[in-house]
């Protein structure tokens, strides 16, 4: 299914329904301008909002939220939230306390989504367990991994008694990462992009600007819908008002067969974030 509007949803293998547009606020730091790019992405539609306890900003997330969901008037169980656990808390005991920290900050009663955050090899199959002991107790509505490559997700499934929901990892079009997206699909895991938009690095590709200047849009917009058209949930992080518009007025065109190919030839294996694989934890 192709995401209509901004409030569509996918399905997850739990049967959870999570929006396929959401906003981001990496290295968004605590403050007023956090708040704001909260609320306005409230106001105008979005219901997804993605944040991490290494964000250090989970407070100023969570009184956007409030002050979001009063002004727009909708509730809680409207929205979906997610956080990641870190590194350093990759134990049972403590990612378990760890979320407790990031309800407390947030100031809400449960998580959408909870991600382990990197693969930290020999860490993450103890915060697994952790995160389906939350499930489990319905403390959490869905879980899910950050980073993995298709060997850490084979690896966590071998021992796992739930697979992985979803798997956020950077995406866009210089690193299309399609054999672990197959894999995903193939086990019903939902990818999820970071990064969509390869912190702007994009943003004057000529390819990309034919192809935005045929259908009068931005580069941006181009590049959100294709992540949407390959059927990856997208979480593109702005705090400007006019950009968090922008970047969800995506659902007023479709890009043919053709322009998704050019797009998909831009791959070139490309990360702007660390190698999950070599990743200095």
């Amino acid at each position: 299914m192709i995401a209509k509007s901004l409030q569509d949803k996918t399905t997850l293998h739990n049967g959870v329904k999570m929006p396929w547009f959401g906003i981001g606020v990496f290295k968004v730091e605590e403050g007023p301008e956090l708040v704001h790019a909260v609320k306005t992405a409230i106001k105008y539609g979005y219901r997804s909002v993605d944040t991490a306890a290494i964000y250090e900003n989970e407070e100023g997330v969570g009184q956007g939220i409030r002050e979001g969901m009063r002004e727009a008037g909708i509730s809680r169980e409207d929205l979906f939230v997610t956080s990641k656990v870190w590194n350093t808390d990759l134990g049972y005991e403590s990612a378990i306390a760890a979320y407790e920290t990031s309800l407390k900050k947030l100031g809400l009663e449960y998580l959408d989504l909870y991600l382990i955050h990197w693969p930290v090899e020999g860490k993450y199959k103890d915060a697994w367990r952790a995160l389906e002991t939350l499930y489990k107790e319905g403390r959490v509505k869905a879980i899910g991994v950050s980073n993995f490559q298709i060997h850490h997700l084979e690896d966590l499934m071998k021992e796992a008694e739930i697979k992985p929901m979803v798997n956020q990892v950077e995406y866009h079009p210089r690193l299309t990462q399609k054999e672990l997206q197959s894999f995903c699909q193939e086990h019903g895991i939902q990818l999820e992009a970071w990064s969509p938009l390869m912190q702007g690095q994009l943003l004057d590709h000529q390819v990309l600007k034919e192809i935005a200047d045929k259908y009068g849009k931005s580069i941006a917009q181009v590049i959100l819908r294709w992540d949407l058209q390959n059927g990856v949930v997208t979480i593109p992080k702005s705090t400007k008002e006019h950009r968090i518009i922008e970047n969800a007025t995506v659902f007023d065109f479709e890009l043919t067969d053709e322009d998704m190919k050019r797009i998909n030839e831009l791959n070139q294996n490309y990360r702007v974030g660390p190698d999950p694989d070599n990743f200095d934890f």
